[in-house]
């Protein structure tokens, strides 16, 4: 008996060993220093809206960084990854787009002693690494509120006599129909469709996720079709500044186009990283273990809305905003209520989504709960890819 409790011990003192190796040793703030791989550069407004947030992030911290622009998803990415660590000394990598995750992952298998994080990625949570996480924000409640701006612009229109209400329709300039594209344009029309119950909408796809002129051409494409206002998921100024040239309200996405477009850009939802760079940064001064999948919300700073340029937008805008951000704080509107949408005519009562992609497009994770779709909170990137009634996908 003695014998066995020795060993029990021995064992217990082992796995406590092992356990004190697995924690992550604080590196002090002089010595860190973040690898920053990004899609595209600057000009693009999804890669400056990063750009601009890991500069800012890194300043304020007083922490060295290397930026990294016009990194494909492919490749490259990896060979990036590696001059990183290799060459600069990096500590931290971060990447910023969907098609970089498979690199990213391989090059966290050959430097376990680095972070690896990875933005819009879906698999940190079944990747059984302890140095790779994903992050993502609830921006499908920034595009709810850019919504909700939208359907006001639409019943002005209709008040002033510009159309019937009946034919308030919106076209969306999409990149790929992937589901945080199908998330974002989602959420958008039913934050329009809460105020503007006969709004219906039209999507285009450019199968780029930067393209001025694809961009551009969706756009003029959906104003030709009679679209009352456009908004995208594209990472240009092209769908913007074809409908300034046009004369048709615009609800942007990632930053302000007002400078460009003073008479038709009315908002535009954005995801701020500052906080999560922040955080990041701060778990391996620390010593904390990073998230595997880290969801940045309207409560910590990380889903915003631009300024409203009260020249294009309607009256009452800004305080109806307000009113419905209150109540997605408080929890009393949901997005994605399954009580204000159906799905080929019919209400959803169950959903399994493809939460942990797997690579077998087979959803495996019931996502209907309490009367709503729970979006980004079984991970961090969205799940939505529903097509719910009233949206029209153009050439499927």
């Amino acid at each position: 008996m003695k014998k066995g409790i020795a060993l029990l011990l021995a064992l217990c003192l082992c796995l406590g060993t092992v356990a004190a190796l697995a924690e992550k040793a604080p590196i002090a703030k002089e010595d860190v220093k973040i690898g920053f791989i990004f899609l595209h550069d600057e000009n693009s407004t999804y890669d400056k809206n990063f750009i601009d947030a890991a500069k800012a992030a890194c300043d304020k911290l007083g922490i060295a960084y290397v930026l990294k622009t016009q990194i494909p998803e492919g490749e490259q990415c990896l060979t990036t990854a590696e001059e990183l660590v290799e060459d600069e000394g990096c500590n931290i990598i971060f990447a910023d787009s969907f098609g970089h995750e498979s690199f990213m992952l391989q090059a966290a298998k050959e430097y376990p002693n680095v972070e690896f994080c990875h933005a819009t990625g879906t698999q940190a949570h079944t990747a059984g690494l302890a140095n790779y996480h994903n992050a993502f924000a609830s921006i499908y409640e920034g595009r709810f509120l850019a919504g909700v701006a939208a359907g006001l612009k639409l019943n002005e229109m209709i008040a002033n006599g510009e159309f019937a209400a009946e034919d308030a329709k919106i076209g969306y300039v999409g990149a790929y129909p992937y589901a945080e594209v199908k998330s974002g344009y989602t959420s958008f029309f039913l934050g329009a469709r809460s105020v503007c119950p006969t709004a219906t909408m039209e999507v285009t796809f450019t199968n780029s996720w930067y393209d001025e002129a694809l961009e551009k051409e969706g756009a003029q494409m959906l104003i030709g079709r009679d679209v009352k206002l456009v908004s995208q998921h594209a990472d240009s100024w092209g769908a913007p500044t074809a409908c300034e040239t046009a004369g048709i309200p615009n609800i942007s996405y990632n930053g302000s186009t007002v400078s460009a477009c003073p008479n038709t850009f009315i908002v535009s939802s954005r995801i701020n990283w500052e906080p999560y760079f922040e955080y990041m940064i701060n778990c391996v001064v620390t010593g904390e273990e990073i998230a595997a999948d880290w969801t940045g919300t309207i409560e910590t700073g990380s889903v915003e809305l631009s300024e409203i340029n009260e020249a294009a937008a309607a009256e009452g805008t800004a305080a109806k905003i307000e009113e419905v951000k209150a109540g997605l704080l408080d929890g009393s509107i949901k997005v994605y209520d399954t009580a204000t949408f159906t799905v080929n005519g019919e209400a959803l009562t169950t959903y399994l989504a493809d939460v942990d992609d797997l690579g077998d497009f087979v959803g495996e994770t019931e996502v209907i709960k309490d009367g709503y779709f729970a979006e980004s909170e079984y991970r961090s990137a969205p799940y939505f890819d529903l097509d719910i009634d009233g949206i029209e996908i153009l050439g499927a």
